[in-house]
């Protein structure tokens, strides 16, 4: 059930209803099955047209970005730029946001021409960009050592981006840069919701389906602005929970509201993450079991435990996604809207924006 459960007159109501202009943007994708496994490793270059394809500079019309695809011996049988140096790049556009897991490289057909290491970088837009890291480090990928052999990696962990960029940073002393590749994934599952600093999404609970010592929320998201609240959650007296970008950081502040009943834990306020206003997605992980919270932002996971009652937090049972729905409320906060794009929220398995979409 979604909607605004709100004990306030009715042109309240009304005014609330028209800021909740809420389903700015929905994209809806479809995952890869076979059967009831999940497959993601078909092949994603091969089939691209040649507009697909860019590159910093070609030597030849004959080594164009086009004639980069694995195994084949087109034009001059591979892409190879105008000067071997630190400085060229090889370009796909895959068409969508997709999920990318594996990658495999190959030299230049027949020739002296092969990348020995190189780097990955990814975008959705094409214009801001994000390399691969793999444990928190950037991740240089061993390369080639001949022009024929293909190279193949597994990805640690998949990148979900629409565009793709191999970056050669060392090759073969005796020739120079030549790369064909693949690119293996699938279609990445997508639902996003985009607020535009005046809205917000507005769950209401099924008291019935509610386990009180228990809760999960996740989602990604993805904004230019340093400050605005992603989630808030309040109770009658005075409890609350908000996760709120402040600076570029993400902090969860959990607020037990009554100082007097609960004096040596009244408030905890742990901050994950920098820079996170970088316009890219980041992913957000909230875990409530008994008085044991975990909040992971993008693999940073920060355990702990609250004291007294923390496990009888008393919240209503409505969130509220991208902002504070009722004017007043936590008037300690910057009370300052999410601007920017929200993907995959769930609650307790709940598909949040899919449920929204239907209804």
């Amino acid at each position: 059930l979604l909607g605004a459960s709100m004990n306030v007159n009715m042109d309240s109501v009304t005014e609330i209803f028209l800021k909740m202009l809420f389903l700015l943007s929905v994209h809806h994708q479809h995952m890869a099955v076979a059967g009831n496994k999940y497959n993601c490793d078909d092949q994603l270059v091969s089939s691209l047209p040649q507009s697909s394809f860019s590159s910093s500079s070609e030597l030849s019309s004959s080594h164009s970005p086009g004639f980069a695809r694995l195994n084949r011996r087109e034009g001059a049988g591979g892409w190879s730029p105008l000067v071997s140096n630190k400085y060229q790049w090889l370009q796909i556009d895959l068409g969508e946001r997709t999920e990318i897991t594996a990658v495999a490289t190959q030299g230049g057909y027949g020739s002296s021409d092969w990348v020995t290491s190189y780097l990955l970088m990814f975008s959705d837009s094409g214009r801001n960009w994000k390399q691969y890291r793999q444990e928190e480090s950037i991740w240089a990928f061993s390369g080639n050592t001949n022009a024929d052999s293909v190279v193949y990696y597994k990805l640690q962990h998949s990148i979900k981006a629409r565009f793709l960029r191999f970056v050669p940073l060392d090759w073969n002393p005796n020739g120079r840069i030549g790369m064909r590749i693949e690119v293996y994934g699938c279609t990445y599952r997508s639902e996003v919701v985009g607020f535009d600093g005046k809205s917000c999404l507005i769950y209401s609970l099924n008291k019935k389906l509610i386990n009180a010592l228990k809760d999960v929320i996740s989602l990604k998201f993805k904004t230019m602005q340093s400050d605005g609240i992603l989630l808030h959650r309040e109770g009658q007296n005075g409890d609350h929970m908000t996760m709120e970008l402040t600076k570029g950081k993400l902090s969860l502040l959990i607020n037990l509201g009554d100082t007097k009943t609960h004096p040596s834990n009244a408030q905890i306020n742990i901050t994950l993450g920098s820079l996170l206003d970088d316009q890219h997605w980041h992913s957000v992980l909230i875990e409530h079991f008994n008085n044991q919270v975990n909040f992971t932002v993008d693999k940073h996971t920060h355990h702990f435990h609250a004291k007294g009652e923390f496990s009888y937090l008393d919240l209503d049972y409505e969130l509220s996604f991208g902002g504070i729905s009722v004017p007043g409320k936590s008037g300690t906060l910057s009370r300052r809207n999410f601007h920017g794009c929200f993907e995959n929220i769930y609650y307790n398995g709940v598909n949040i924006i899919d449920l929204a979409r239907k209804h």
